[in-house]
């Protein structure tokens, strides 16, 4: 059912990881090696990744994401007490051909049908992001991939929303931004979004500012909520 907060998008822009792409899924086909551990590093991991984004920008201390990612790796394997340098090899590698989510394609496909511009905004570095387009065919269904990294500062910075406006050529009132990470939709609604939260895993609203206009729990909805 469409809602009037979407009446006149002219693009959707998305999160990518976990939004796009399964996080989980690098360690997901490396559980055999992992064993009883694999959750509990797959968990950690996202969650030092995420935590180094913001620490960092904070302290002002900016690197890319695929050295945070790599950083957050360590981090978790060392909590976990696994040391081996091949494995966390295969780690990273897997990390730069995430499994989609099997909603995302036919999704950005009726996007695109209906007129609209789709675009991704991304923490991850440009060079993570290619892989994972690529790897996952989406480079046809996208206008662009835009990254923090020229920006040198981390999502929810409201210059990282700012970025998709001014490449996109579309105004902040007329983008509809989707992610299922929770502080990041509260982060674009706060900055002027309309925000569609993609709450894939059922989790419970952040008490943060800025309010999502929709809420979603699988990205076949989307096209509907725009009235496609």
């Amino acid at each position: 059912m469409s809602n009037p907060a979407f009446a006149d998008i002219g693009a959707c822009v998305f999160d990518a990881y976990g939004t796009l792409f399964d996080v989980h899924s690098a360690v997901g086909r490396s559980r055999e090696a992992l064993g009883d551990k694999a959750d509990a590093i797959s968990v950690l991991w996202r969650q030092k990744q995420l935590e180094y984004t913001w620490l960092r920008s904070l302290m002002g201390a900016y690197v890319d994401f695929w050295q945070i990612t790599g950083d957050g790796l360590d981090y978790a394997l060392a909590a976990n007490e696994v040391d081996d340098a091949e494995l966390r090899r295969r780690l990273m590698d897997l990390y730069l051909s995430l499994d989609a989510y099997p909603d995302v394609t036919g999704a950005l496909d009726r996007l695109r049908a209906g007129g609209k511009k789709t675009a991704i905004l991304s923490n991850g570095a440009p060079a993570m992001l290619e892989a994972a387009v690529t790897s996952a065919n989406l480079g046809a269904r996208l206008d662009a991939a835009l990254s923090v990294d020229e920006l040198r500062v981390f999502k929810p910075d409201a210059r990282v929303y700012r970025l998709a406006v001014e490449r996109l050529g579309v105004e902040a009132g007329r983008i509809c931004f989707v992610s299922t990470n929770a502080w990041d939709a509260c982060g674009a609604a706060y900055f002027g979004f309309n925000v569609a939260w993609l709450n894939r895993f059922g989790q419970k609203p952040e008490r943060l500012p800025g309010a999502p206009a929709a809420v979603i729990s699988t990205l076949a909805e989307l096209p509907a909520l725009l009235g496609l």
